[in-house]
């Protein structure tokens, strides 16, 4: 699993550049110490919550964890064919395998404020749902595929062509349907 966690080597580089301890880092990101344990040493695939929560708790972009070569010019990706691959569960209590595979389009560029990906969302196994919510706004553009978003306590279909821009502050989940993967371009927006 850790060939699918290049962000826990970030997280701890950038905790002890702050002298924060793990216990520090946990209480300061509502998160527990065995939870920013296991990320910084690849154990786990995390989701996208706990991240943000890291990331404010560091003072730092979601994108940081992403950032190899920092830039402040234009980026261009040709094909999307991106090679920063961030791997996610796709739920909190889920640590085992990635759901998500987060390509991202804006690294390296340093100073954005907004997060652009294509992703490929896996089909959901399970009939239960939990849902995350962080602060932010997501943008989500279906490539293809046909995806479900809970969203609180609705719950919305979206297919190939259709976009939708919510408040993630609101619990939410996404998971696709049907036989294969989606594929969407997303855009995550998180103030810093």
């Amino acid at each position: 699993m850790r060939e699918k966690n290049i962000i826990g080597a970030k997280i701890r580089n950038l905790r002890q550049e702050r002298e924060m301890s793990m216990e520090e880092l946990a209480r300061a990101s509502g998160n527990t110490r065995e939870l920013i344990e296991s990320i910084e040493n690849g154990e786990i695939v995390t989701s996208l919550t706990p991240l943000i929560k890291i990331a404010r708790a560091l003072g730092v972009r979601l994108g940081t964890f992403m950032d190899d070569a920092p830039q402040k010019g234009l980026v261009v990706v040709k094909k999307g064919k991106s090679h920063q691959v961030i791997y996610f569960s796709g739920e909190e209590g889920q640590t085992k395998e990635s759901a998500l595979e987060f390509y991202s389009l804006g690294s390296p560029k340093s100073d954005r404020h907004m997060e652009p990906f294509l992703v490929d969302v896996d089909i959901h196994k399970e009939d239960s749902y939990k849902l995350s919510s962080h602060e932010g706004e997501e943008f989500i553009y279906v490539l293809n595929g046909h995806l479900e978003l809970l969203y609180g306590h609705e719950k919305y279909q979206i297919k190939e062509g259709d976009s939708i821009y919510y408040d993630s502050v609101v619990p939410h989940h996404l998971h696709a349907l049907g036989e294969n993967k989606a594929k969407i371009l997303a855009v995550v927006y998180t103030p810093f």
